[in-house]
């Protein structure tokens, strides 16, 4: 007669066995904050007007706005950016190559709101074309160093220092 622990290590062990195979389960978003990141479909009303981000360093004066992916965007230069309710700046893409929505392409994590020491997320996802990965490797109260790689170019690495502004 099997006791109720015995009962407990067959079932536990089942169960560890039942996930075994060559797949990975599929795991909850992580990202940074648990946002999907990239993220292929962004609701518009989690968007609001400006990008006051303190990390968000873009030079140039917003050229205006537009619409991407449904979701109105501050143009800076050729890219659109868009920050969330909850001061995550997102890239949504570059004018005349790309823009979220058309063809695969997905928004991905320009900036943070509140970056951390080792974070790291997709800048943008279009498939071939930009698959870049941003990552905090040095952060202090007013500085953080970011390197970006890319799976479509495995030697290059590119670092860039970011001041937040007060």
């Amino acid at each position: 007669m099997r006791t109720t622990g015995g009962l407990a290590a067959v079932v536990l062990t089942a169960a560890l066995l039942a996930g075994c195979g060559t797949a990975s389960p599929v795991s909850p978003p992580t990202g940074v904050d648990e946002l999907v990141v990239p993220t292929p479909s962004p609701e518009p009303d989690d968007f609001v007007d400006g990008i006051d981000n303190p990390w968000f360093s873009e030079a140039g004066e917003p050229a205006g706005t537009a619409e991407v992916a449904g979701v109105t965007v501050t143009v800076l230069g050729e890219d659109y950016y868009a920050q969330d309710r909850r001061g995550n700046v997102w890239w949504f893409g570059t004018e005349g190559e790309w823009a979220a929505g058309v063809d695969g392409a997905e928004a991905g994590l320009a900036m943070p709101a509140e970056p951390r020491y080792g974070d790291s997320w997709r800048t943008a996802y279009v498939p071939g074309e930009v698959e870049d990965v941003a990552a905090v490797t040095e952060m202090d109260d007013d500085t953080l160093v970011l390197e970006t790689t890319s799976a479509l170019d495995p030697g290059r690495t590119e670092r860039r220092t970011v001041e937040k502004s007060n």
